[in-house]
């Protein structure tokens, strides 16, 4: 057999390089402007469209899916060609990838913006979009595949196994997660409802984190630190066992993003033990990327690409060693809904993925171009630059959780909590937030000394976009495989889809069929009645002006929070909730008892606070919404929804969609009679009367419940 010609293709690659820094100025810009907003409320503008809780789901969007989603396929088309010696099996599905991937980030920007949401972390995408990204996404997976059978190697090296597992594992998870209902074009309600819908979106979204984020950014490692230290991976057995236990443990840990919630606790227990078992092979893996540099590490203190892969596979090794142990209980008691999950979120964000990044375009940028780096001197002030800027951002969350939970949890020597004034702990914080701000900002400007540098070395070389090579083609059958007996799987590319796709299935299927085969998992509630047409229109109106990111609507058992709130949370009170609305963070109270006697304002003091939060609450730092006393509220779908919501199982009386606008308006007329008593002149068909009909019916049909118990 003589050796074959073909050409690598670099143009693609370059495309999705270029690709990756501009969304990474976008997501991190968006990024900074929250980070200020957060305690500065007028840098909104007082603009609907640039809110906290607008921008929040535009930047982690734009930072996963864009900046890291981008990064991802460049580095993937750039090593999968050369580790399996074949140009990409179609430059017309390679192009569709590219296009079509730009084109959703774009319809993201555009949606969010507009409040087009489904609210669910991670998934905010309405139902075209999601089909956009399902389409998009099987194109990359049918290039993938294709490629890996018209390779000429053998056996598949380590990076390639974690590209399919990440090609097969979010195929399953954004599939599953995005099965929704639609209402109009871009306007639906999940088919799940309360805790199956937390549940379902929580072992998305935590795996999103794993599959997306993750299992793609290692394959990248296996690639590109070695080819930076010009040395082995350090252990093959190693590998082997990092894939296979990290892909198979992951997939059960997403319940540890609700304990102590109303999710059964034998699903949070799971989440709990496979979290904790999670540490060994994140940990195998951190230790094969930094035990590859043995030897070598003059070379690191000299080369800027060696020392942002160091930093990032650190921070992938804090990151998953973190994370594991704030799914203990006794840990999330303290660090949930608090800044501290921000805080390590952004190591790994920042540090895994961010670096790593860095890392690969100044490798690969003198690659393609045919030259050196334009400045080493440019790319190490980068890299201090960006570390000073996670240390400045990640610390003071880390003191920010702390003080929250502490604030929270604290009581008087006469049993009366101390701090029963939510804002007390805002008030408390807000230096935190402003040196995270300054840490963001100077994190995002390192950026443009790596735009400018890789700018200047493109310049100074010469792109080459069809790159020459040479390999012997496979042909003939399979040979006996000798050696270890996991060259006989990679050897077999389908047999290592197949069976990464039964380690993944594995742990969701026993977390998630029994959730909806069992029925007394979610007990009903007698008094837990459907939402009025009102309710659901302003449950609608939070949904889109992303309330939830901000307020949790979940109490947990214990004893501040019932305190605080009121009583705790029961699964059977959620069933019909569509999408569930516990959230995951509380930079303002808890809101699931707001309208019970407890918590219960009045009409007028909702719509002064939502007219200007300072003024009933001193020192809020959340935005003010005046357009929703102007906005007339839309009731063209009323009835549509409430046709939707009955399909799901809803118990709406069958036709009630037919009157339901008239009890819309009824209910309306009530609340706008009792704004008028206090001497607020509105009118019934505002945003605002249907947004407070939502906030008074929180809480108070349980509270019916617990009355009648006693």
């Amino acid at each position: 057999m003589g050796l074959e010609q073909f050409k690598y293709d670099n143009k693609i690659v370059k495309y999705f390089l270029i690709a990756t820094i501009i969304w990474g100025v976008v997501g991190m810009l968006m990024g900074v402007l929250v980070a200020h907003q957060i305690y500065i409320p007028a840098v909104n503008l007082n603009f609907s469209m640039t809110t906290f809780g607008r921008t929040r789901p535009i930047h982690t969007n734009a930072i996963i899916f864009a900046f890291v989603g981008n990064g991802m396929f460049t580095g993937i088309y750039y090593s999968m060609q050369r580790i399996l010696k074949a140009r990409c099996f179609s430059d017309k599905l390679s192009w569709f990838n590219f296009w079509g991937w730009q084109t959703i980030i774009v319809a993201a920007a555009v949606t969010l913006s507009l409040g087009f949401t489904t609210s669910k972390e991670y998934a905010e995408l309405e139902w075209p979009i999601d089909i956009m990204i399902a389409v998009v996404w099987l194109s990359f997976g049918a290039n993938m595949i294709g490629t890996i059978l018209k390779r000429r190697e053998r056996h598949l090296y380590v990076a390639i196994w974690f590209y399919i597992a990440t090609f097969v594992t979010v195929t399953v998870l954004h599939v599953v997660n995005s099965i929704s209902m639609p209402v109009s074009l871009f306007k639906s309600y999940p088919v799940y409802a309360g805790v199956q819908d937390a549940l379902i979106q929580w072992w998305y979204g935590h795996n999103a984190v794993a599959f997306f984020l993750t299992t793609p950014y290692l394959g990248l490692m296996y690639y590109y630190l070695p080819k930076a230290a010009n040395r082995p991976v350090y252990s093959y057995r190693l590998s082997i066992i990092h894939f296979w236990a990290l892909i198979f443990i992951y997939i059960w840990a997403g319940p540890h993003h609700l304990l102590f919630t109303a999710l059964p606790g034998w699903t949070q227990a799971l989440g709990v033990v496979f979290s904790v078992m999670l540490i060994a092979p994140s940990w195998g893996g951190m230790l094969n990327g930094l035990l590859t540099l043995r030897g070598a590490w003059d070379k690191v203190r000299e080369d800027p690409v060696l020392k942002f892969l160091v930093v990032a596979v650190t921070c992938y090794g804090m990151a998953t060693f973190e994370g594991p142990m704030m799914s203990i209980k006794s840990v999330n008691a303290i660090s949930h809904y608090t800044d501290w999950t921000i805080g390590h979120v952004h190591i790994g964000g920042l540090g895994w993925n961010g670096f790593l990044t860095f890392g690969m375009l100044y490798w690969l940028v003198p690659k393609l171009w045919q030259t050196k780096l334009y400045s080493t001197k440019l790319a190490n002030a980068h890299f201090w630059v960006g570390t000073i800027g996670i240390v400045f951002y990640a610390v003071p969350l880390y003191f920010a959780g702390f003080t929250q939970s502490l604030m929270w949890k604290q009581f008087t020597e006469a049993g009366m909590l101390k701090y029963p004034n939510f804002l007390d702990t805002v008030t408390q914080i807000k230096p935190m937030y402003m040196l995270r701000g300054i840490g963001g900002t100077i994190f995002f400007l390192g950026t443009f000394i790596m735009i400018y540098n890789l700018w200047k070395t493109a310049k100074q070389g010469e792109f080459l976009a069809e790159e020459e090579a040479e390999a012997m083609a496979l042909e003939g059958p399979q040979p006996k495989v000798h050696g270890h007996w996991h060259r006989w799987i990679e050897s077999r590319s389908l047999k290592l889809t197949g069976l990464a796709l039964v380690a993944i299935l594995i742990g969701g299927m026993i977390e998630i069929i029994p959730m909806f085969a069992i029925k007394s998992n979610i007990p009903t509630i007698a008094s837990v009645t459907p939402y009025t047409p009102l309710e659901l229109e302003g449950r609608d109106i939070y949904i889109r002006e992303g309330c939830n990111t901000c307020h949790s609507q979940m109490i947990r058992p214990f004893r501040n929070e019932t305190e605080r709130y009121g009583e705790y949370s029961k699964p059977g009170e959620f069933v019909y909730d569509h999408p569930f609305l516990w959230g995951s963070k509380r930079t303002g109270p808890d809101l699931a008892r707001e309208g019970g006697q407890k918590l219960r304002k009045s009409n007028s003091w909702h719509y002064l606070h939502m007219l200007n939060p300072r003024g009933p609450s001193p020192g809020s730092i959340m935005p003010a919404y005046p357009w929703l006393l102007k906005n007339e509220l839309n009731t063209g779908q009323t009835a549509k929804k409430i046709k939707v919501m009955r399909t799901l199982g809803v118990p709406y009386a069958d036709g009630y969609e037919d009157i339901a606008v008239d009890d819309l308006r009824a209910q309306a007329e009530i609340i706008t009679a009792d704004l008028a008593k206090d001497g607020i002149e509105t009118v019934s068909d505002r945003e605002i009367i249907a947004l407070i009909a939502y906030l008074q019916r929180l809480g108070s049909d349980i509270e019916k419940q617990v009355v009648e118990e006693k």
